[in-house]
């Protein structure tokens, strides 16, 4: 029993949920923070099913997302000015709660974003954590639709980077490792493929890219990558390395260069992000489960096969 519903809490309907490289780490206690009995899902979909008494922004049967965060403390300065993602007080969704694996699901209603209407709810599980976290740069750091961005790794992450980028106007070049991804970065709105193993190939794109995105969790020769950008360009990570970055500082010293990392987006710039994406028609490419198969669904995200994201369904 969840006990009674908080004031400021909603209680959501879970139709769908996506599931992220981030619920396998915590499964797995990658990273040293997780509690068991552990509820993953932290891509959820769905309908608001119940109203805390304070609850004015939302109402019952509305289509909502719900990412990795689901509460704030709302009154510290971050909060205040709109930068929930980054309050100190926030708390994951599957840190010490129970995640989207489940039927319902509550959290505070400054974290919940209703969902606009164009947007299809069977596939809209993985904008709220995958989506959120590539498309918040782009707002964060004010990327022209005249630059020209690199993206590393060509994944959940990676596939919607492409497509968002395409979309914002920009020059878009995929890193890939993968041969064979080639010609569905292009397809995904990659202008440009470079073969991330060749480092001749790397070497050539000297000073050439305004921003890279790196959407990887393995450690690459990021010295490499830094020569790549023009200068003031910035090498931006979304994806998770555990070994710590060996980059020389020389490098970046005499072009301005710079490095740089950032987390999912606030409510609001996940608000903008799905508005962006219904007008340009964006939705991730994504592999469909029945709940009653969700271990089958977190094999086939382990076996690194799936196309692009896993998503649970009911």
């Amino acid at each position: 029993d969840p006990g009674e519903l908080s004031t400021h809490d909603v209680e959501i309907a879970v139709s769908h949920c996506g599931i992220c490289h981030s619920d396998l780490s915590m499964i797995d206690n990658e990273w040293g923070r997780s509690q068991y009995p552990l509820v993953p899902g932290h891509e959820v979909v769905g309908t608001i099913s119940a109203l805390g008494s304070n609850v004015k922004n939302l109402s019952l049967g509305q289509n909502v997302g719900l990412g990795w965060q689901s509460s704030y403390c709302n009154h510290c300065s971050l909060c205040m000015n709109g930068d929930h993602n980054l309050c100190r007080e926030a708390q994951p969704t599957i840190v010490g709660r129970h995640g989207g694996f489940a039927d319902k699901v509550r959290a505070d209603a400054t974290s919940v974003v209703p969902i606009p209407d164009g947007i299809a709810l069977d596939t809209a599980g993985p904008m709220f954590c995958a989506g959120s976290t590539v498309f918040n740069p782009l707002v964060e750091y004010e990327i022209k639709p005249t630059a020209k961005v690199g993206v590393i790794g060509i994944g959940g992450l990676g596939h919607l980077a492409l497509k968002f980028l395409n979309a914002w106007g920009c020059e878009v070049t995929a890193f890939t490792s993968s041969e064979s991804k080639a010609s569905e970065a292009s397809a995904l709105g990659a202008h440009n493929t470079i073969n991330s193993r060749d480092p001749e190939q790397i070497k050539q794109a000297k000073d050439r890219f305004d921003f890279i995105l790196s959407t990887v969790n393995v450690k690459l020769d990021w010295n490499l990558y830094l020569t790549t950008l023009s200068p003031r360009g910035r090498l931006h990570f979304v994806g998770i390395t555990l070994e710590p970055l060996d980059i020389a500082v020389f490098s970046m010293l005499g072009s301005l260069r710079s490095v740089s990392a950032s987390p999912v987006s606030s409510p609001t710039t996940m608000s903008r992000m799905l508005e962006f994406a219904r007008r340009h028609n964006i939705q991730p490419s994504v592999e469909k489960f029945r709940f009653d198969d969700a271990n089958d669904a977190v094999d086939r995200l382990r076996s690194g096969e799936a196309h692009y994201r896993v998503v649970l369904e009911r």
